[in-house]
């Protein structure tokens, strides 16, 4: 398309389907769709002049018709740009990487698909001239045995090996389908598509990332330290605040505020609070509302708090249901300024798209080695407890010999649900992140305790424990009430490099 020509851009719009409704331009021959779907990829369409070129057309009619299912926008080279509206050559890659660099604040990740053996040259190129630093999904549809003529035959198979052997060469990090081959119409497909949005979204999440530090780490706690330098190598940001300057601007509000007011009723109507006293639900009030400022002031996308001794011991409350309220909002807040742990909630959130906690692994449950007891004061959101309630905290009205200073916490048992655990470090030894995820699930098994409780059932828990102590991992893990290791596993150690252990593939 010649500059200032709109012929291409008309043509493309003709054949999209109706859902693609609006489109702008931005600058001549590049497009992108209105902002009503839920993520955007770059799509390649591979193809190799002595393969029959109408299987490319197909291919583009299959990833629209996918697309729509799941709200996916494409940003995809228009039809008329190149030969079958594929990319098989320098020329054309160099127009898709134009079209990808100008929608780069769009694009989540990069789908190459090959309809035919494709030409791995110019896949590579794309990419690496695109600039794009995002996760790429590859597919290759499957042969059928009645198409093998010359007229009909894809090679996919072959072909997806020469491209993934491009892209290693080119230094570039993908991700595969679970089979090598597979149609993009079909359920498997779809599946994959699914598994490898939640990649993107826990890759976009995560770099870029501010972590909010509320506090210094409370002293006995050496297990929580970590090294700032090491998550800004991987785009992750700590931004701190001194847990004095928020309580100072929480006592400067009155209990007349409007918005103090607000919170009150946010507060009550988030979980009963019929067994806590109002005068500690106003002073949890004011917290909240200075704690929320900070967040929103510098964009904090998952925070960590010191939220003992000194919130108990000079204003009265505990803040756990407060945090609550955060990671319930998908505002992760963990406990303890366990600020890997809060990146870890982050992480399975961006997953899961679900609210996320923050557990001690705590107890053997009987004698059986793959049950143990998860437990907390706690500030889990109340949507991972069965009936959840604000209450004091146990452990520090024993220790005080009275409950007046010690209310606020979020209690109940945890439903019963599948689980994926996460934990996040680094490693300043050696220089590095590491983790672990895995699977397991939650059990409807008695129990006869206090605080934010449940039971957990992990495959050979033993050995996660015994990994666990012997690499030095904290006893914090965070839980998303999901299935999403496959997700955590990907995002982490192909696209950002980190050392994961995946217990449930071990």
């Amino acid at each position: 398309m010649k500059k200032g020509d709109k012929g291409g851009f008309k043509s493309f719009l003709a054949e999209l389907p109706d859902y693609f409704v609006k489109l702008h331009e931005r600058g001549p021959g590049v497009c992108y769709l209105e902002e009503k779907m839920k993520s955007c990829l770059g799509v390649i369409i591979g193809n190799r002049g002595v393969f029959p070129g109408y299987l490319s057309e197909g291919a583009r009619e299959d990833i629209f018709s996918v697309f729509k299912k799941l709200d996916i926008k494409p940003v995809i080279i228009p039809m008329d740009e190149t030969k079958f509206g594929a990319i098989e050559n320098l020329e054309e890659a160099k127009k898709c990487a134009e079209l990808f660099r100008k929608n780069k604040d769009k694009i989540e990740g990069i789908l190459v698909t090959l309809p035919n053996f494709g030409d791995e040259r110019a896949i590579a190129d794309t990419i690496r001239m695109s600039e794009l630093n995002v996760p790429v999904l590859v597919q290759a549809y499957p042969d059928e045995l009645d198409k093998l003529s010359i007229g009909k035959r894809r090679d996919s198979f072959c072909g997806k090996l020469s491209v993934c052997s491009n892209l290693d060469q080119y230094g570039v990090s993908f991700s595969l389908t679970k089979l090598h081959t597979v149609s993009p119409t079909s359920d498997k497909f779809i599946a994959d598509l699914k598994w490898f949005l939640g990649v993107c979204r826990v890759i976009k999440g995560l770099r870029g990332a501010r972590i909010g530090s509320v506090g210094a780490r409370t002293t006995p706690f050496k297990t929580v330290r970590f090294s700032e330098k090491l998550l800004e190598a991987s785009g992750i940001s700590v931004e701190t605040v001194d847990l004095s300057e928020i309580i100072g601007k929480a006592d400067n509000l009155k209990d007349s505020d409007d918005l103090v007011q607000s919170k009150l009723k946010a507060i009550n109507s988030y979980v009963s609070t019929s067994d806590v006293p109002s005068s500690a639900i106003v002073k949890m009030a004011k917290f909240a509302i200075a704690l929320d400022d900070w967040i929103k002031a510098n964009d904090i996308k998952a925070s960590s708090l010191r939220c003992w001794p000194e919130l108990q011991e000079y204003s009265d409350f505990m803040p756990c249901s407060m945090m609550s309220m955060l990671s319930e909002s998908l505002s992760p807040c963990a406990c303890e300024v366990d600020v890997m742990g809060a990146i870890a909630m982050y992480a399975l959130q961006l997953a899961s798209g679900i609210p996320s906690g923050l557990f001690d692994w705590n107890n053997n449950y009987e004698d059986d080695p793959d049950k143990m007891i998860l437990f907390h004061c706690s500030n889990y959101p109340k949507s991972m407890l069965e009936d959840p309630k604000m209450s004091y905290n146990d452990i520090d009205a024993n220790v005080r010999g009275t409950v007046e200073k010690s209310y606020g916490t979020c209690v109940g048992k945890l439903r019963k649900s599948p689980m994926t655990y996460a934990r996040i470090a680094t490693n300043d030894l050696a220089g590095s992140i590491v983790a672990y995820v895995g699977e397991g699930e939650l059990t409807d098994d008695p129990l006869d305790t206090f605080g934010g409780v449940g039971v957990a059932k992990i495959d050979r828990l033993q050995d996660l424990l015994k990994f666990i102590c012997k690499n030095g991992f904290e006893h914090h893990v965070a839980i998303s009430q999901s299935k999403v290791s496959d997700i955590l596993y990907e995002a982490m150690e192909t696209y950002l490099g980190w050392n994961v252990y995946y217990h449930s593939k071990c």
